[in-house]
């Protein structure tokens, strides 16, 4: 009777199981029917990279499934579709873009190499759901991971040159890693892990200052190193995105612990101040600033142009989403050259806006709001404080991190440079990314696991002996 819902129906593990399966059938073909579209669209002709991308996303998809039926039965269906199709459309305008930066900018074709970091990252997650068999180990090792995440944070900083302004980026070699995507997953693990231990000092004591009750300084040491340290990365590595995530999440995070929403206005003002303070000294953060208040003014003469606006791409972006209109240009029949190399990273966006409309670029954050969407829903469904605020975590570094990226495209905020995830190149987001879902993947089996545990065996509560009221008692009279 394991796995059964009250009154005999269907185990609840095999009706997910099928309906996930149907889901990345459905996945799959989405994927193929759009890499054909734009292969049609450039060459007039089916090349055989569709048959091979929609044998490799079919392949994908179905280990993916195989993995979850065996090692996470009970978890979320939507969870590993929403990701896969992400990860599938991103492919998809990569592959677009490739022949015209070869055209423009001679570049070398990156839609090889993001599947191949796209099957890296699936079996990373994978290796992570079949080796983690309860996500509450990782509560053991939250110092460890702070200081990790400290260390990968910092350590931009100290290797010379930068990319696009900013150091976010560790060369070794011919290889690169961009630690910050790794650095959300392990501040999640620490917050978690630390503020499931403090939130009572956190949201019960301390002095009240200006009507906000402030913690005792042992406990609100931590907030305010965290806040030191995001300035830090504003300050010596320029990385306005990194930091915004990293105190975004924290604040998010202590939100949800306490439930007091003056750490919410707290949060607000200590960011605004640091980004006042940053945005009025450094030249490259200020530049950004500056791009995000005038755009079409790179189109000035530069004698009239303001101090520090260099880069026409935020203008560029915006000329995107108005050729695009509400349906597109359609595939491989837009202009994203003209937003240069970035139509790889935080304006791959852009694209989306011009080829396939208002209607794509609303369906992309749908995806996404989804897949957030689930994320806290796996968090209500834990059994547990910290696979809680673990999944919180995690669904609010993702959702910081598409809204730091898409109001940047859009004009909603300064540019931050950070990639889209799944959807933008780059190898260490997207294994970043993937161990995310793996985590939330594995949170939401524990709890749906448990629940349908105690769903199975109601008989247990109720032959459970009511122990009777003496006469006289307070429950006898109450039921008189």
């Amino acid at each position: 009777m394991r796995g059964l819902t009250r009154g005999g129906s269907r185990p609840v593990a095999t009706r997910r199981r099928r309906a996930e399966a149907l889901l990345l059938v459905l996945v799959v073909a989405v994927a193929a029917f759009g890499h054909a579209a734009a292969a049609m669209a450039m060459t007039g002709e089916l090349p055989r990279a569709t048959y091979e991308f929609a044998a490799s996303m079919a392949l994908i998809a179905l280990a993916g499934h195989l993995a979850v039926r065996r090692y996470a039965a009970y978890a979320d269906p939507l969870i590993l579709p929403l990701a896969l199709l992400l990860s599938g459309l991103g492919l998809v305008l990569l592959y677009r873009l490739d022949p015209t930066y070869a055209h423009k900018f001679k570049s070398e074709a990156t839609a090889s190499g993001q599947l191949i970091w796209t099957v890296i990252g699936f079996a990373v997650a994978l290796v992570t759901l079949a080796a983690l068999r309860d996500h509450r180990r990782l509560q053991r090792y939250i110092y460890l991971c702070m200081a990790t995440a400290l260390v990968l944070l910092m350590a931009p900083a100290f290797f010379p040159g930068d990319t696009y302004g900013a150091k976010r980026w560790i060369f070794i070699g011919s290889f690169s890693l961009q630690p910050g995507e790794f650095v959300k997953i392990m501040i999640a693990v620490f917050f978690a892990g630390y503020l499931v231990v403090h939130k009572d000092s956190l949201a019960l004591t301390g002095r009240k200052v200006l009507g906000v009750r402030l913690p005792p300084g042992r406990q609100l040491a931590p907030i305010l190193t965290i806040w030191v340290l995001s300035l830090l990365v504003l300050i010596f590595e320029r990385d306005l995105g990194t930091s915004l995530i990293f105190f975004g999440l924290f604040v998010v995070m202590l939100y949800v612990a306490t439930e007091r929403a003056g750490w919410i206005l707290t949060g607000l003002v200590m960011a605004a101040i640091g980004a006042f303070v940053v945005g009025s000294t450094e030249p490259h953060v200020k530049g950004r600033i500056v791009a995000w208040q005038h755009p079409f003014d790179i189109y000035l003469p530069p004698a009239q142009r303001p101090p520090g606006l260099i880069s026409d791409q935020a203008a560029q972006a915006l000329f995107s989403f108005g050729s695009g209109g509400m349906t597109g240009t359609g595939l491989g029949r837009g202009h994203p050259e003209l937003v240069g190399f970035a139509g790889r990273s935080d304006f791959i966006l852009s694209t989306v806006g011009e080829e396939l409309g208002l209607a794509g670029v609303m369906a992309v954050l749908v995806l996404y709001a989804l897949l957030v969407q689930r994320g806290l829903r796996t968090a209500l469904g834990a059994h547990d404080g910290f696979g809680k605020l673990l999944a919180t975590g995690l669904a609010a570094a993702l959702a910081l991190q598409v809204f730091v990226v898409a109001g940047g495209v859009t004009g909603l905020i300064p540019l931050t440079g950070k990639a889209l995830p799944f959807l933008a190149k780059g190898g260490s987001s997207l294994v970043a990314n993937w161990v995310m879902i793996a985590l939330l993947i594995r949170i939401s089996d524990s709890g749906e696991r448990r629940r349908e545990a105690e769903r199975a065996s109601p008989e247990a509560e109720s032959t459970q002996p009511v122990p009777s009221a003496r006469p006289g008692s307070r429950g006898a009279r109450g039921t008189a």
